[in-house]
């Protein structure tokens, strides 16, 4: 198949690099040193486990329009650069290409095809939509939800250099069509993925999955970029801990008014990150980088959901304010 993979990171580095192990034609939109670091070198992936690097070279391009239509293309770009994505998607689809979104945080057709959405119509007719995530819903036009797959990752990756991957452990995927009615183009892209290497769910409660995601997301990552510390010494902090189990607490009452309900405990759901050990967030990685931080889709979208729903959220609501100052302070977020 042909597959592009629409940011070339940690996380789409090594979808990448699977797939193209695999067989399949990949090619990625990069930009910066990590677009010249792939065409020099190719995209090298670093096992976590046996040290041994695998190399591959997908075609790497910054401009999609030189890549032509694919039959899938999986977005795997942080929050931030999702406007980016949506000018420049066009050229990569086919009537019938699928978009895979493999990303942190509320995904923006998270409403689409919930029954909530239907019960609670605008005057003129249009469905509750997250404008905090798709401000007059461009990006819903570029990727409307006809072409969705989602994709929740549970996995841990780093780019340490230019055009490398380290993969430290995990490969779980799960994949499944906004609404629950999955379709082939759900069901082909499982399979390749399964293929190349992860280890791949296919669910009918894909919202589900993002939100049980979601309840380390918006506690563990902006925690984690205001103290500095890895998720290990959050954990063994009480007073720290505390914190974050009583957002995660708002964020599932969130969830059960729209009718998602995680169904997990926030001390079970610490104790996921427990067995990771000692690792940095995807926040605290961007927070050192430089780059800009994944904001608004960890909890400025979760508080336009709470909003909607008519739910209190103190906690998550002081943590916002917390994140987003500190991430101004060193511009790292622009309202």
């Amino acid at each position: 198949m042909k597959i592009c993979i629409f940011g070339a990171g940690a996380v789409g580095g090594l979808i990448a690099g699977w797939l193209s192990r695999a067989g399949h034609d990949v090619s990625v939109v990069a930009r910066g040193a990590q677009l010249s670091a792939i065409r020099e070198r190719g995209l090298r992936i670093r096992s976590g486990a046996t040290g041994e690097i695998a190399v591959s070279h997908p075609r790497a391009e910054i401009d999609p329009a030189k890549l032509g239509t694919q039959d899938y293309v999986i977005v795997t770009v942080k929050g931030p650069s999702l406007a980016e994505v949506a000018v420049a998607i066009g050229p990569l689809l086919a009537p019938q290409t699928s978009i895979v979104t493999a990303m942190n945080g509320v995904p923006w057709w998270f409403f689409d095809r919930l029954p909530f959405a239907n019960r609670n119509r605008k005057a003129a007719g249009d469905k509750p939509r997250l404008e905090t995530l798709d401000p007059g819903g461009a990006i819903a036009r570029a990727m409307p939800i006809e072409r969705i797959v989602g994709c929740v990752i549970h996995l841990a990756a780093s780019t340490p250099e230019p055009g490398l991957v380290n993969h430290s452990m995990g490969a779980r995927l799960i994949l499944g069509e906004p609404g629950g009615e999955n379709t082939e183009r759900t069901r082909i892209i499982a399979a390749a993925l399964e293929a190349a290497g992860f280890e791949t769910v296919v669910t009918d409660e894909i919202e589900k999955e993002f939100w049980v995601k979601l309840l380390g997301n918006v506690s563990f990552n902006p925690v984690s970029a205001l103290t500095l510390a890895t998720a290990n010494r959050m954990i063994a902090d009480r007073y720290v801990k505390a914190y974050m189990v009583a957002i995660m607490r708002e964020c599932l009452q969130i969830g059960r008014a729209v009718g998602v309900d995680a169904k997990i405990d926030p001390e079970a759901r610490i104790d996921m990150a427990r067995k990771l050990g000692t690792f940095k967030t995807s926040m605290l990685q961007d927070l050192e980088a430089g780059k800009a931080l994944e904001i608004d889709s960890m909890l400025t979208g979760t508080l336009e959901v709470a909003r909607k729903a008519d739910v209190p959220a103190p906690f998550t609501e002081s943590l916002l304010g917390m994140i987003r100052l500190r991430a101004e302070s060193t511009g790292q977020y622009a309202r």
